[in-house]
């Protein structure tokens, strides 16, 4: 009978179960769900089931289920990747770069960075002001850019004590871009942002506002701002301003390139 039959089906430990292999279900794994007999790679999870997408680009989600999928014909139990530890975070200053600790502020170099008033520099040292001082670049408000050419004259910009100056309202045919046009020396860099003051270099929506308001050629712009949100005095809005921003994106690009632009320009070391 047994070489008619072959082994007795009953005999050994016929009642241990067959192990079914866990699998990691790492994206771009290409696996069947054994049940609907949908193919397709794993490209991620969604409410505690595996997203998968077959060759057509359709996407179906499957649970985690023992057993639940065929992987090369074989049954397979798909488990999540263990999270992979996270690397630290790098620390960012308000502009962006890396923040490096430890360092301290650099002695004052000759070259400065010029800008038109004092709410000027106080929105360019809320952004910049941790860069400026590893680099030992001091910024300086101007009380206006009338006598630019003048100044310059008197700072007698070098190689190694260069000016970066920026300037609101810098656009072509303005009174701005003329008195900019007089200023020459290759060691003296002058670039702006096309926004009427700083204040409107701001988002509107890191202020609350939907926009800023159009105020009407002749009024002063300030004053005109203040008269449509609804507040006194433009020092309060100066301060309603300067509190919503954070970091550079509160600020408009332009403001940001015109910045790190300068930067760069007084940064520069001398040959």
């Amino acid at each position: 009978m047994r070489f008619m039959y072959g082994e007795d089906v009953l005999s050994g430990n016929w009642r241990r179960r067959k192990v079914i292999p866990e699998v990691d279900a790492e994206p771009g794994l290409v696996v069947e769900d054994a049940g609907a007999g949908f193919c397709g790679a794993v490209v991620g999870f969604e409410y505690g089931a595996v997203v998968l997408e077959d060759r057509h680009g359709k996407r179906r989600n499957f649970p985690l289920e023992p057993a639940g999928f065929l992987l090369e014909g074989q049954l397979v139990t798909l488990r999540r990747p263990a999270a992979a530890p996270a690397a630290p975070r790098q620390q960012r200053t308000a502009s962006g770069s890396v923040a490096v600790a430890g360092v301290k502020a650099q002695v004052a170099k000759a070259s400065r960075i010029w800008v038109e008033g004092i709410h000027d520099a106080a929105l360019v040292e809320r952004i910049w002001g941790d860069d400026l001082r590893i680099e030992g670049v001091v910024v300086e408000p101007l009380d206006g850019i009338d006598d630019l050419a003048g100044a310059v004259r008197d700072f007698r910009p070098s190689r190694g004590r260069r000016v970066g100056v920026l300037v609101d309202h810098l656009v072509p045919g303005s009174k701005e871009s003329r008195i900019v046009a007089a200023v020459t020396d290759p060691n003296v860099l002058v670039t702006g942002h096309p926004y009427i003051d700083v204040w409107q270099a701001v988002k509107p929506a890191s202020v609350g506002l939907r926009a800023w308001p159009d105020i009407p050629r002749g009024q002063d712009w300030k004053e005109g701002v203040c008269r449509a949100v609804g507040i006194a005095e433009p020092y309060e809005m100066w301060r309603r301003i300067l509190a919503s921003v954070s970091s550079y994106k509160d600020v408009e690009t332009p403001l940001i390139n015109a910045m790190e632009r300068l930067i760069d320009f007084v940064t520069e070391p001398a040959e």
